[in-house]
């Protein structure tokens, strides 16, 4: 075993890590939003960057073997993530019907409590979440030996760091943009879209 091969596996990691979490999804256009808005943008970040670091490590422990053998609670995480998604989508394309009101809506405070239970949901209730971090990361990492194992998982684990910071704050150079109300009618009725797309796929799946 060599630093060579640490550093590979840590490569590999990271460059895993950022495939997978880089694909628009619930997670990545809530902190979007909220970075445009500057509302608890690090604590925010944190919370997904820290929540994913925890799968990715479960996976890599082994958990991933665990979760494919017990199907029951995929299917249950699924449709609670189905329906949350669904209603979240119902919220999205309400706002983007009412244009007029997004930037006074936008200028209310959100407490930090009720944007970490939102960002809890689109983690925890995600089964993609499981899937990408500790199922298929976990796999991946059973073909190291446990040094470049742990420097795998590392790597996967900075990917969502840099991820996730680099969109919270990144967002706000699109600040002007969001300025117009019809942008925010755009982005909320693209979010509105996802959202839906991502719920109904997870009940698909159920009944496929």
């Amino acid at each position: 075993m060599n630093a060579t091969d640490i550093v590979s596996a840590t490569v590999s990691g990271f460059l895993l890590g950022g495939s997978l979490i880089v694909a628009i999804g619930a997670q990545n256009a809530f902190i979007l939003r909220m970075g445009l808005v500057r509302r608890h943008v690090f604590a925010l970040c944190l919370f997904c960057a820290l929540s994913d670091a925890i799968l990715i490590a479960a996976g890599v422990a082994g958990m991933g073997a665990f979760v494919t053998a017990n199907p029951a609670a995929l299917r249950f995480v699924t449709l609670g993530g189905a329906a949350f998604l669904l209603a979240y989508a119902g919220i999205a394309a309400r706002r983007a019907f009412k244009p007029a009101g997004l930037v006074a809506a936008d200028r209310a405070e959100t407490g930090l409590g009720a944007a970490i239970a939102q960002c809890f949901a689109f983690t925890w209730l995600n089964p993609h979440v499981y899937l990408d971090t500790v199922v298929l990361v976990g796999a991946l990492s059973a073909a190291y030996q446990p040094a470049p194992r742990l420097a795998f998982g590392a790597g996967a684990v900075l990917a969502s760091f840099v991820w996730f910071f680099g969109l919270g704050y990144g967002a706000r150079l699109l600040a002007p943009v969001f300025a117009r109300p019809s942008a925010w009618r755009i982005l909320d009725g693209g979010i509105a879209a996802v959202m839906a797309w991502l719920g109904l796929s997870l009940l698909l799946r159920l009944v496929g």
